[in-house]
């Protein structure tokens, strides 16, 4: 015979509300200023504001509706022309190189090298570094004046020459260099863990019947890297299309709008010409192009563990 249930005593129900309690004001919080602020930019999307307060200096309303007078806008705009072209370009720079470069160091670490202790915090250590440093150290080492050229001239090299951070032609490449340096650590990390749970029987296995080592690793260990290749692609792309600070403590965007990327442009239009109709367009743009990465990869995710 099935025993009554009781009721939770006093004690129980304290127990199951304080940590509702503790993190009821967190999650307020993230719900007003996270996703709340990600509703009102959708909202000032289609408006035509250009300043912040609701009545502008003539008494007018600057919060009315136009549609997608912005988006239309935003499209006929040279400069978002440029600022997509440059996320292109860095973008797939970016992700191939930091793929290539971390998946050869944790090739390198996983051969049980002596010294991986010292050398996986090494590599890891420039992704505990903001960006704002990492732009500002890198600003510093390729500023023709008074970093690696002015170094090599004063050894004696005097026909040495590097100011890709000075030449339009270049500058979006010194970008590359420095994200590449920031963020190739932490995707060996990701490439490590997946080679390290690579079952060793199969391994051996192939060995026995004679595969080489460039055929275990095409065909048996980088195929079941799969899953690490997908998450280095999803994160690297969110940092790519969110890069702001990057940008502005290497280049500042410049020379020119050589290195814009539509995270300065946004800030540009929004705060600088004061166009927040159209600056909010742009980060609608950009949420949903994060969101066409990230949705389909936790989909997949979810779906596999069920």
């Amino acid at each position: 015979m099935a025993q009554p249930q009781t009721a939770p005593d006093a004690r129980t129900r304290l127990q199951t509300l304080i940590p509702k309690l503790v993190l009821s004001p967190s999650v307020a919080a993230m719900v007003v200023f996270v996703y709340g602020f990600i509703l009102f930019t959708v909202y000032v999307s289609f408006t035509d504001s250009r300043i912040l307060p609701f009545v502008d200096a003539k008494g007018a309303r600057s919060y009315d509706l136009i549609g997608l007078s912005n988006y239309a806008k935003l499209f006929k705009l040279s400069h978002w022309e440029i600022a997509i072209t440059n996320l292109a370009v860095f973008a797939t720079l970016y992700i191939l190189i930091c793929c290539a470069i971390g998946l050869l160091l944790a090739i390198f670490l996983d051969q049980k090298i002596r010294g991986e202790g010292l050398l996986r915090p090494i590599y890891l250590y420039p992704m505990a570094l903001s960006f704002i440093v990492t732009g500002t150290a890198w600003k510093w080492f390729l500023d023709p004046g008074i970093g690696l050229e002015n170094t090599m001239h004063l050894w004696g090299w005097t026909s040495f020459s590097f100011d890709w951070i000075k030449n339009r032609d270049y500058a979006l490449y010194c970008l590359v260099i420095a994200a590449v340096w920031q963020s190739s650590g932490f995707v060996m990390a990701m490439f490590l863990a997946g080679l390290r749970g690579i079952d060793n029987e199969i391994l051996k296995a192939a060995q026995m019947d004679g595969a080489s080592n460039w055929q275990l690793y095409r065909r048996i260990i980088i195929p079941q890297l799969r899953p690490a290749f997908l998450s280095a692609f999803v994160i690297l792309s969110h940092l790519a299309i969110k890069s702001y600070d990057l940008v502005i403590a290497l280049t500042g965007g410049g020379p020119g709008r050589a290195t814009e990327l539509p995270a300065t442009f946004m800030y540009s239009y929004t705060f600088s010409r004061n166009q927040m109709g159209i600056g909010a367009a742009s980060a609608v743009i950009m949420l949903m192009t994060v969101a066409a990465i990230i949705v389909p990869y936790l989909y997949a995710e979810l779906r596999e563990k069920r």
